[in-house]
């Protein structure tokens, strides 16, 4: 017996995940994932530790710790939440419950690659609109959409650019956008940027935007895999019947909720990033690499072509410092570095100065 696969899943790429080894090489400083360098805060870990004795218990299937805690802090309607595996897995929700076979799934030509891959499993057609600059550019996505766009996603800040647009950019997307189509928010990196809410004012307002949202960047807690939505209640009731209802762990829910509850050492995280962030950039640019301002924990620097990237990329391993090219994202000419320790960092442009 042939079994054949349903239209569209062959034809998604595997998701390449950042490089964590290098082959020969014992101790590596991996700045590939964008991962909090600090990890999660104490607390959270904590109550990981906890949540051990109650292992042999079913978790909560509605999450309501957690999405309470998340609305006390975020300012937002509890019953408005839903949580999932990762952000990941509230994109591939939304697409399975709102696009299909003969539906459009928009985003921007340097966007996170699991759009695409989401699309095309529930059998939707991803379409990739022009950016500017490496920035999203709201007429190219508005001039994109069509009568079969269902769902359009931006990444605000975006990946892998660090680069993002105003709240009245994106109110003028959603304002622009037909009956039936919802603009997805995706925040992975909105806790970076000082006092910005993620587009919480721009849904409040409307009922076609969404955000999604995720612990696994500035929370530190990218090993446990959690992340949730938020948006118009019908939205959120449409996709927990989508959700499994046990697919975040005990110690996840436990971790997450202690995560979201310690704002402080949030708070000391950005500052962190802020300032090496900025230290490295200013670096970059003193020896000639071309980096755009970033919002988020990685910086996006620029080299004259593929060739001069990959060289760069295979001298810092040689250091063994690990980064991402990007060439899968349409940037060739790109290293994608992601804000590591202090220590970490130095190394990096130390090495970069060296190779140039």
């Amino acid at each position: 017996m042939t079994m054949t696969p349903q239209p569209g899943i062959m034809d998604i790429n595997l998701y390449q995940s950042g490089a964590s080894k290098i082959e020969g090489v014992s101790e590596v400083i991996k700045l590939s994932s964008n991962e909090n360098p600090h990890g999660p805060s104490k607390r959270a870990l904590d109550a990981f530790r906890q949540a051990a004795g109650e292992l042999h218990l079913y978790p909560s299937t509605d999450h309501s710790a957690l999405r309470h805690a998340i609305g006390d802090v975020q300012g937002l309607d509890p019953e408005r939440i839903t949580c999932g595996v990762g952000s990941d897995e509230i994109i591939s929700f939304l697409c399975y419950a709102y696009a299909g076979p003969g539906d459009e799934v928009l985003h921007t030509e340097h966007g996170f690659s699991m759009y695409r891959i989401s699309a095309l499993a529930a059998g939707a057609s991803p379409v990739a609109a022009p950016e500017t600059e490496r920035r999203t550019d709201v007429d190219k996505l508005l001039a994109a959409v069509t009568e079969r766009t269902k769902l359009v996603f931006v990444a605000n800040p975006n990946n892998p650019t660090g680069t993002m647009i105003d709240e009245t950019e994106v109110a003028r997307l959603a304002d622009g956008l037909p009956e039936g189509c919802l603009l997805v928010l995706d925040g992975a990196y909105a806790e970076f940027v000082e006092g910005f809410d993620a587009g919480q004012a721009v849904i409040d307002a409307r009922d076609n935007v969404f955000m999604t949202r995720t612990f696994s960047k500035a929370y530190g807690l990218g090993g446990l895999r959690i992340g949730y939505g938020y948006g118009p209640k019908e939205i959120i009731d449409t996709l927990n019947r989508v959700r499994g209802p046990f697919n975040l762990s005990v110690p996840a829910l436990k971790a997450a909720e202690m995560a979201m509850r310690d704002t402080g050492y949030l708070d000391w995280c950005r500052a962190e990033n802020v300032r090496m962030r900025d230290w490295m950039t200013a670096q970059l640019h003193a020896i000639g690499v071309k980096v755009d301002p970033s919002e988020a924990n990685f910086i996006l620097a620029r080299f004259d072509d593929q060739a001069q990237a990959e060289a760069i990329d295979a001298h810092l391993k040689t250091k063994g410092l690990i980064v991402r090219l990007v060439a899968g994202y349409n940037l060739p000419d790109c290293i994608r570095i992601t804000v590591g320790t202090e220590e970490a960092c130095k190394q990096v442009v130390a090495a970069i100065k060296e190779a140039l």
